[in-house]
């Protein structure tokens, strides 16, 4: 929390990314300040879970501890300080946070685990399979494969339940079901694309489901002669009314809902219970010639192998059948209508897992002990003589039927040969199509409200913009409306126009996608070992989770190869186009704790590796301020190191401790993002000091982890020197002699229009803020003040603004001329560079770091159009000589060059004009003792130590005179150069004074395009061994 000038209160662990809390009608009653605790007043409050709540908890109130430096510096600021317990945050729309919900009488609908959870996952499973298909399936495989079957299925849905119970228990849960479980574990790409294809496959579903109730419709109205326009049309037309009823009973309310899933699942177990009840009515001649008969034991034993007909296998009957399985997530789907869902859903789901598998089970067993595989249906095929029995079906022959003819041709009846047993079979038939309708409604119904609610959770979190349209919700219990039209239409469409075969697979894979991702949801969370994850449920096991996962995948290739294909392609595809688009959400998944646990583990790793010169790569440290205040030496930085290396943009701030660490704090993540935002590879630090020098040697000392450390500074230069002071001076100096004493390869830059940009920044901000404050003054009434937790009360920016412009500086036309130079040369680095050279003066050998930093360069695609030109000094009479050497060297390194100069004439004498520029620089700051006498010149230097003595001059001045005359070489050879790159010369510390050695650099790179000049440690960054 940090004090701000209006005094409001900020809590710097606010994430505004995180999920955004509801408003409510009521307000939470306001924490006094804890007393009778501890006996006597403290700004400590007793731990309360008010805390630890996201922002806008209540109505934009909520609790806010007491922040580190109130408690530590309040009798350092000699007076008493109020800290409020609650702030108000912004006020947004959409906001939900359930563990804030203040109960009231009106508020909500809000579902328990058997109304919310249990009663939605039975009827989801119980789907048409259980009355259609379940006795063609165990006729195939036989009840001994039938019961593997569906044991199969449940082992993947009992381990996606488990996974899911972990995840669920592991903080609060939100409407959005699979997504909302999948995203807040796995981060917002993996959430974004299984979000948006298991909301579509809730949509299509719907009509899958009702196409299906209108087919058995249909048949009716078959057998009636009732048929309106032809079979075709009539299941579109039913259908469609279908729809709109069902659209009808969602859009009036959860609650109606409800009510409508109670009543058909009445309905389905008085089918269920009617199934079991015809087992047990003897049966009559009409229902053996159809193969029904008591229960007895030889038909159970016939029926226990396998007798695949027709091409299929044990893996296309367990593809037809485990669909069935896929409603585990009916619950889930409304975890923003439960009232705790994190009781309701790992309960709910798996005692509907149970009670759904033991009732497959005992269906299919009962019908299997009492029905054969081939029946006639024929009343006259009755055995009346002692004839042999033989044919397909033994038992029967026994039981005194004939059914051998359906060894040649297909009968009508039987568990193989007819979707209808289950009907023949129940007590009461209608009841049975009473059931198929109970089930295939409650699934379209269910399905009806899941796509919404999903994408609705899926639109709130703007992962995909152009859907934020879907994202509000209505009345009470914010009700997707928008969504709920959007499903109508998708399902309208499909049944309408849908080819429903082909797309049925592509559904069921949609689902198994999702319980693939839930489990390895739970098993990356538990490998990540995330303090964060402490799951209430412990029923599970990261292992377990992961073969969960890989079964689910597999069973998708079972079900349908290419529709499986096709799953995976589309998530692939919308994976790809959500972490492009890089949602600005944060919910700190199990991806960032295994990203980091990752990078420590490399880092360790790495530190155990002595450092090869093959593998030495720039690690810059660049010290630009503020990330935004030299884009030039920070682009040039980035260029250096790229994705390959690391780079470090730092900043001092300089003063008193308490003031320069507010605006640290304030910065440190604001840099951060805008170095993330303008792409740039780097990490931003900051320390706070009370002089820039010694925050310099703090990062040069103390930058990096483990062999991820730099070891390349990189500062611009200080243009200013001649009128910035001795201190300054001094401290500049100081900072690069550090460099040297800590081994570092030393970089510096220059640049004719200078490199900071700050005030530039600065005023673009005030003008921005200025901007804001007029349209919030525009758009609030009576001028009021808008209340928000980090908005400052301060002096309109307009007025800030107006006050930048020095009455002692120059006229604004010229600033704004120097201004725009300042803009365009800041960005050159940025740009693709244009053909031309990058001229290296290697003058010194310091290892390769001025031969190796060119060369990278011309790596970059922005300077890959820039050859290299090497310019090196030599001995009269030996320059072709030193050519051939240096070529020699340059091959043997791999580093191509488009020319190779040898100067032979640096020793040469400067120009008396050159030398007459230096004696007007350094003149301010020569102590001119020669002409004094020994006492009056030592007194002289005591009092301005820092200046340059004629001693210092005459010891020196070959070396000044070399820098001089280097800059005229300089201004010959290399003027239309893209950059120059030339060797740094060195200042022995107590024997070259600050401003001597800032001469030298000054004069050096006077007047000449962007100059680099470079030192290297002295320890070999290049070799030409393999």
């Amino acid at each position: 929390m940090e004090r701000l000038n209006s005094g409001e209160h900020v809590n710097s662990a606010y994430d505004s990314n995180l999920d955004e809390p509801p408003v409510y009608e009521e307000h939470r009653t306001v924490r006094p300040s804890v007393v009778s605790a501890f006996g006597h007043d403290t700004l400590d409050r007793l731990p309360n879970i008010d805390f630890y709540r996201n922002a806008g908890s209540v109505s934009g109130n909520r609790a806010v501890r007491p922040s580190l430096q109130e408690l530590h510096d309040v009798f350092q600021k000699n007076g008493a300080i109020s800290v409020p317990d609650t702030v108000e945050d912004d006020e947004e729309d959409d906001k939900e946070d359930l563990e804030s919900a203040v109960p009231t009488d009106k508020g909500p609908v809000k579902f328990g685990w058997i109304r919310g959870v249990l009663i939605r996952c039975m009827l989801n499973i119980w789907g048409v399979m259980l009355f259609i298909r379940l006795s063609w399936i165990f006729g195939q495989a036989g009840w001994g494969l039938g019961i593997v079957v569906i044991l199969l299925s449940c082992v993947v849905t009992i381990i996606t339940g488990l996974s899911m119970s972990a995840i669920c228990t592991n903080g609060v849960v939100r409407g959005g079901g699979a997504y909302y479980l999948i995203s807040r574990s796995l981060g917002p790409e993996f959430g974004g694309s299984i979000g948006l294809i298991f909301a579509f496959a809730n949509a299509v579903a719907v009509s899958m489901y009702v196409v299906g109730f209108s087919e058995t419709v249909v048949e009716l109205l078959k057998e009636n002669a009732a048929i309106m326009v032809d079979e075709i049309n009539d299941i579109r037309i039913i259908g469609c009314i279908t729809v709109v009823l069902l659209l009808a009973i969602s859009i009036a309310g959860m609650e109606w809902e409800a009510k409508a899933q109670v009543l058909l699942l009445i309905i389905l177990l008085v089918a269920i219970v009617n199934v079991f009840v015809g087992t047990f009515i003897p049966a009559t001649p009409a229902k053996k010639s159809q193969g029904i008969f008591d229960y007895n034991s030889k038909i159970f034993l016939e029926n226990f192998t396998p007798d695949f007909r027709e091409g299929e296998s044990f893996f296309s009957v367990f593809a037809i059948f485990f669909p069935a399985a896929t409603g585990i997530l009916a619950g889930a789907n409304i975890s923003g209508d439960l009232r705790d869902p994190q009781e309701a859903i790992p309960k709910g789901t798996l005692l509907a897992i149970l009670i759904t598998a033991i009732t497959y089970l005992g269906v299919a067993l009962a019908v299997s002990a009492c029905v054969v595989r081939d029946a006639t249906g024929n009343l006259t095929d009755i055995i009346t003589s002692s004839i042999p029995c033989n044919g397909t079906s033994i038992v029967a022959c026994e039981l005194g039927y004939d059914f051998s003819s359906c060894a040649e041709t297909k009968c009508p009846y039987g568990l193989l040969n007819n979707n209808q047993m289950m009907t023949f079979v129940s007590g009461f038939g209608p009841l049975i199509i009473a059931g198929t309708f109970s089930a295939t409604l409650s699934s379209a119904l269910a399905s009806l409200v899941s796509a919404p609610k999903v994408f609705q959770a899926l639109c709130k979190d703007n992962i995909y913009t152009m859907l934020h349209f879907f994202a509000k919700g209505y009345g009470k219990n914010n009700e997707p409306i928008r969504g709920y039209v959007l499903t109508f239409f998708i399902s309208v469409a499909f049944i309408l126009v849908g080819n429903l075969n082909t797309i049925a697979p592509i559904i069921s894979n949609f689902f198994l996608a999702s319980y693939a991702l839930i489990n390895f949801s739970c098993f990356h969370a538990s490998y990540a070992k995330s303090p964060g994850w402490r799951p209430a449920y412990k029923y599970y096991n990261m292992w377990l989770s992961l073969v969960g996962a890989l079964l689910c995948c597999v069973v998708m290739f079972v079900i349908n190869w290419w529709a499986a294909l096709l799953t995976y392609a589309i998530e692939i595809l919308l994976y790809i186009y959500v972490l492009v688009k890089k949602p600005d959400v944060n919910w700190g998944s199990s991806t960032q704790a295994v990203t980091f646990v990752s990078a420590v583990s490399n880092a360790l790793s790495l530190s155990g590796v002595e450092d090869h010169v093959k593998n030495f790569r720039p690690q810059i440290l660049a010290l630009t301020g503020s990330a935004r205040a030299r884009p030039a030496l920070l682009d040039l930085a980035h260029s250096f190191s790229k994705n390959y290396g690391l780079c470090l943009t730092c900043e001092v701030f300089v003063g008193p401790r308490s003031e320069a660490l507010e605006e640290l704090n304030a910065g440190m993540e604001k840099n951060q993002l805008w170095l993330r935002k303008t792409k740039r590879k780097a990490f931003y630090a900051a320390v706070a000091c009370d002089s820039f020098r010694e925050g310099t040697e703090s990062l040069l000392q103390a930058s990096g982890l483990g062999r991820m450390k730099p070891n390349t500074l990189m500062v611009g230069f200080q243009r200013n020197w001649r009128i910035a002071g001795a201190e300054s001076v001094q401290s500049y100096v100081g900072i690069l002699h550090d460099a040297f004493d800590f081994e570092y390869g030393t970089v510096l830059l220059r640049m004719n229009e200078g490199l900071d940009v700050s005030h530039i920044v600065e005023a673009e901000e005030d003008m921005l803020k200025a901007a804001k404050e007029q349209q919030d003054n525009e758009m609030m009434p009576n001028g009021g003040k808008s209340r928000g937790l980090f908005r400052k009360s301060r002096k309109s920016s307009q007025q800030v603004l107006a006050t930048r412009v020095s009455v002692c500086g120059p006229p604004p036309l010229q600033v704004a001329k120097m201004n725009e130079r300042l803009s365009e040369a800041s960005s050159q680095f940025r740009k693709k560079q244009p053909k031309g050279t990058i001229d290296v003066w290697w003058l010194f050998d310091d290892g390769g770091l001025a031969l190796l930093l060119p060369y990278i360069l011309t790596t970059r695609k922005k300077w890959k159009d820039c050859s290299l030109r090497i310019f090196i000094a030599g001995q009269p009479g030996r320059t072709e000589q030193d050519k051939q050497e240096m070529k020699s060297l340059l091959q043997k390194f791999r580093i191509k060059c488009t020319d190779i100069n040898v100067i032979d004439d640096i020793h040469v004498q400067p120009s008396p004009n050159s030398l007459k520029k230096l004696e007007e620089m350094i003149e301010p700051f020569c102590l001119h003792e020669g002409s004094k006498d020994t006492a009056q010149a030592e007194a002289m230097r005591k009092e301005h130590p820092w200046k340059i003595t004629d001693e210092e001059l005459s010891s020196f001045e070959e070396k000044t005179n070399l820098q001089i005359r280097l800059n005229e070489l300089l201004q010959e050879n290399s003027k239309s150069a893209n950059l120059i790159i030339v060797s740094m010369p060195i200042a022995r510390k107590e024997s070259v004074s600050d401003y001597l050695y800032m001469a030298w650099l000054d004069i050096l790179t006077k007047d000449l395009p962007p100059t680099l000049l470079i030192r290297g440690n002295h320890k070999s960054v290049l070799t030409f061994y393999s």
